[in-house]
């Protein structure tokens, strides 16, 4: 056990840096290094923001930003950590699936009327023959109802960001968590994708190949990749 906030202003002080060189590496505002160095973690805006800054901050200073982050999930960190976004809320209303599910039933059934209405016509209408029907009916390809498209997410790091990407919620299975380099690459499939950015102008995207606009921001955002793109929660 070490003390997280002395060990990092001894780091920084040691390289004879301000809380302004510091800000301009991470990109994590002054009054946070400050409020980390005094373990005010009150005034960071929750748990998953301290964790990247801590790793972001230590790791600026030469120092192992996994060992900070196991230290404060190990001391301050009890139950589930803080969301911006409570996963209930996502969720589509009860009435919206209900809609959803009956709408591909019907779509369904609106195909197959279609069908035996033309191959009735072309049995029966002048100079077609009663005895023949098409041999083959081309297939209709539909989703299955109730399930999502999937989303092909590609992650291509413009500079240096930590970034931390679970399946489907903040509770979700976590797919990655780290500090992503200038020209890495991390790819993920699902039908929705959670994302902790920790500087989400230093990363490009696409969605099923297709380049999709992040946030042009310097401070963490929380995103939802889904297979219409990437879009910034609100904060709460």
């Amino acid at each position: 056990m070490f003390d997280l906030g002395s060990s990092l202003r001894d780091a920084r002080e040691r390289k004879r840096l301000t809380f302004a060189d510091v800000e301009q590496v991470t990109k994590v505002r002054a009054k946070y290094l400050r409020a980390l160095e005094e373990d005010d973690f009150a005034t960071l805006p929750g748990a998953t923001y301290v964790k990247g800054f801590l790793r972001a901050y230590a790791e600026a200073l030469g120092l192992d930003g996994q060992l900070y982050v196991d230290e404060y999930n190990s001391r301050f960190v009890t139950g589930d950590e803080e969301t911006f976004i409570r996963p209930h809320r996502l969720a589509p209303p009860r009435e919206v699936r209900w809609i959803e599910r009956h709408a591909v039933v019907l779509a369904l059934a609106a195909i197959a009327v279609i069908t035996v209405v033309v191959i009735g016509a072309w049995r029966f209408a002048p100079g077609g023959s009663s005895s023949k029907v098409p041999s083959v009916v081309a297939p209709v390809h539909t989703p299955a109802a109730g399930r999502a498209p999937l989303a092909r997410l590609v992650l291509r790091a413009r500079g240096t960001t930590w970034i931390e990407v679970r399946n489907g919620s903040p509770a979700g299975r976590l797919l990655f968590q780290g500090t992503l380099r200038r020209r890495e690459v991390q790819r993920f499939t699902a039908a929705r994708l959670w994302l902790n950015v920790g500087t989400p102008s230093r990363l490009t995207a696409t969605v099923n190949g297709r380049t999709v606009a992040l946030p042009g921001t310097t401070t963490p955002e929380v995103m939802v990749a889904t297979a219409n793109g990437v879009a910034a929660l609100v904060k709460q």
